[in-house]
């Protein structure tokens, strides 16, 4: 029991720092071998525009400072519990603070009061950008080559690195809400070389402890490979990398995430159609090459008001993509998604993508024949027969 009330105030410590809410920790009435140390005190530090976390070792007569990454800082945490070197401490957070004490008989206690402190102004603004996943000793990482064997993101892979945080960072409070589930079941179609991939079963399992299992679908069989080698690896056991396309690929029981970043053209729609089909709690997609519309616009030619706007390649492109992404974002909200659309940088260094995001709630009969209407009135402005999506939820009209 003393050891289950130490293990779940390390745990408390760690949650607090991924919530970004810690201020410091303090570790004293020490009780170890190393001469004249009195206490530990330890606290968020920016160094380098690196979250990290500082450890002052307070002496009878000198302080030593020592900064860890975040990973590193956890485990040394955990291991003066362990050897209970400290026989009082006390996280301070911007919810509570909270004591772990030894009592004269040995036992542990622990209790929570009222907050005393808050984040100090000149960390406040940078604490708030920390990125979702930690750099450290993350084995995945390392083998995607990101990180170096210390966990230190090459500079090479800064892009790719900022670009994995700012997903987690856009999907993050959609995933702290989703519904409670023993398992959450994730497939993430057109997963690649599983970068995001990765990062969402590191984010999901390990940062807000939601058990869950992710498929990733990828039609490139060395791909498939080198992804499940890595998440063996990595010991992600309810992550696996399957072969086959996005539109062959038929999901079995229950679909809580659905996620296809990149799927190009029609794929997209293939993709959404499965999320709704199986009433998927989430829907994430980044669409590309919008080849269907733009070729129902550029046949039909319509004679309106904006047709200046098509005359030329990189505005029909862009209306194609608009009118495209519109109407998938009308169909997700007729089957019940309340639709968000974000921009989402590549990983080709192309310009800003479309994110867009349907999280399930509801909608009224009224509002569906509203949407109905909207669709067949835009697809009549821009001479559109079908839109695919449209054509594989036997909505058109």
């Amino acid at each position: 029991m003393e050891a289950d009330i130490r293990t779940l105030f390390i745990r408390s410590i760690e949650t607090h720092i991924h919530q970004k809410n810690f201020i410091r920790l303090s570790l004293g009435n020490y009780k170890g071998m190393e001469l004249n140390l009195k206490n530990i005190y330890v606290r968020p530090v920016q160094i380098k525009r690196q979250f990290k976390l500082s450890f002052i070792y307070r002496y009878k007569t000198r302080d030593i400072t020592k900064n860890y990454t975040v990973d590193e800082g956890l485990n040394l945490i955990g291991e003066l519990f362990n050897a209970s070197n400290f026989a009082a401490s006390t996280l301070f957070t911007t919810e509570a603070n909270i004591t772990c004490q030894q009592t004269k008989n040995k036992n542990w206690t622990t209790k929570s009061d009222k907050p005393t402190g808050k984040l100090p102004p000149e960390l406040t603004h940078d604490y708030q950008k920390e990125r979702k996943l930690a750099e450290g000793s993350k084995r995945y990482l390392h083998e995607l080559k990101l990180t170096d064997e210390k966990g230190n993101v090459y500079k090479t892979a800064q892009d790719k690195w900022k670009q994995i945080n700012h997903y987690i960072e856009l999907l993050s409070t959609m995933l702290k809400d989703l519904p409670h589930r023993d398992m959450l079941q994730v497939v993430d179609m057109g997963s690649g070389k599983g970068y995001l991939t990765f990062a969402l079963y590191d984010y999901l399992v390990n940062i807000l402890g939601r058990p869950s299992s992710i498929v990733g679908v990828e039609y490139r069989d060395d791909l498939v490979s080198l992804c499940n080698r890595i998440a063996e690896t990595a010991s992600f056991g309810n992550l696996r990398f399957e072969e086959g396309s996005i539109n062959e690929y038929n999901a079995s029981g229950r679909l809580d995430i659905l996620i296809a970043l990149h799927a190009c053209d029609t794929a997209t729609d293939d993709a959404i159609a499965q999320g709704i089909e199986h009433n998927a709690d989430l829907i994430v997609v980044a669409p590309c090459c919008h080849k269907q519309i733009r070729r129902e616009i550029e046949t039909a030619k319509v004679d309106n008001e904006l047709d200046f706007l098509v005359k030329h390649g990189i505005f029909l492109e862009r209306q194609a993509e608009m009118v495209t992404d519109g109407i998938r974002a009308l169909i997700l909200e007729y089957h019940g998604y309340h639709t968000k659309v974000f921009q989402f940088v590549s990983d080709t260094h192309t310009p800003k993508n479309v994110l867009i995001v349907g999280e399930k709630k509801s909608v009224s009969q009224q509002r569906r024949e509203e949407i109905l209407m909207k669709i067949k009135t835009t697809k009549i402005f821009f001479g559109i027969t079908y839109h695919h999506l449209e054509r594989l939820l036997g909505l058109e009209s």
